[in-house]
């Protein structure tokens, strides 16, 4: 275990305490010994944390504090680095770009022992059977899906018949090679889900939809036996 990773137990199992923790039972549990503890909770008040207490009588660690450097294990980080992989080669161009500049962020602030797990990591992903063709109308979806506001497509349905429908998006689907927006169809008064690429044209209306979106992603989720994440 690195001693990034040790400190962020430390932290974890302070947090596990209501009340003061004895000195002997934190190394124990760590599987250090006293002295090393010691020097621990003192490089963690260094940086910020409210740790009380003395030998003998124990730590406790006040709520609120956050040490944004430790907050991820190896195992943490490598999945990070692969889902941001997977969005850079999978979705278009802004958020493929957003991954890389999260990555980059995340790096800046983790200890060298970390980045150097980051750098180094391993997990790739392999390459598409289909090219996904990048569609344009993505940001502007993402923006009505955040700003909960309606959208006006329309759209060619797998039949090739060509429809205009006015819908509250509320999600949007990235499987490998389909993108799926899911919305709620005022036309068909139920919810329904449009593949992206069958959009042939997206308009961003100023108007909100009535509902929250959080209440209609609830709904959908029940209607499509989908369970939460």
């Amino acid at each position: 275990m690195s001693r990034s990773q040790r400190l962020l137990k430390l932290i974890h199992l302070l947090r596990s305490y209501r009340y003061p923790a004895p000195g002997y039972r934190l190394a124990e549990t760590l599987g250090i010994s006293l002295r090393t503890l010691y020097r621990d909770i003192a490089s963690l008040q260094e940086q910020g944390a409210s740790i009380e207490g003395e030998p003998g009588l124990g730590y406790v660690l006040k709520p609120g504090f956050m040490l944004p450097p430790l907050m991820f294990t190896e195992e943490e980080l490598e999945a990070l680095v692969l889902g941001s992989r997977w969005v850079a080669s999978r979705t278009d161009s802004e958020l493929s770009e957003s991954a890389q500049s999260a990555l980059v962020k995340i790096a800046s602030v983790l200890p060298k022992d970390l980045k150097n797990a980051l750098d180094e990591n391993t997990l790739f992903i392999g390459p598409s059977k289909e090219q996904t063709t990048e569609s344009a109308e993505f940001p502007q979806i993402r923006q009505a899906i955040r700003g909960e506001h309606k959208i006006t497509i329309r759209y060619l349905d797998l039949k090739e018949q060509e429809s205009t429908r006015t819908i509250w998006p509320f999600a949007l689907g990235y499987f490998d090679n389909l993108r799926v927006l899911a919305g709620w169809c005022e036309l068909r008064q139920g919810f329904r889900h449009f593949r992206t690429d069958r959009i042939l044209q997206l308009e961003l209306s100023e108007e909100h939809y009535p509902r929250r979106r959080r209440q209609l992603l609830s709904e959908w989720r029940k209607a499509e036996n989908i369970p939460s994440q």
